[in-house]
């Protein structure tokens, strides 16, 4: 696992608590809708945590999707659009 996708999973559990992910392994394939069932309360705050632990503008990359894609996201997805912005600078 990447560095970013091991801090993306701590990040995750903090904001859905650990509690909730006992029986979830979160992989790049875990999406965060069927397999999370992240709230949008909770993209909320994975969208500050992001920011304040990245500087990625979570709100602006789901800004260019359609509803499919956002309910479809994976981990790996975010994950990839985090190492590409930390790429860019």
């Amino acid at each position: 696992m990447s560095d970013v996708l091991t801090r993306l999973a701590q990040i995750i559990s903090e904001v859905v608590g650990p509690d909730f992910l006992l029986d979830v392994e979160i992989t790049r394939e875990t999406t965060f809708s069927d397999d999370l069932g992240l709230e949008s309360i909770e993209f909320v705050a994975l969208a500050d945590k992001l920011r304040a632990h990245y500087d990625v503008d979570l709100v602006g990359f789901l800004a260019d999707m359609d509803i499919d894609e956002i309910m479809a996201m994976s981990v790996g997805r975010l994950a990839d659009h985090i190492e590409m912005a930390a790429a860019r600078g």
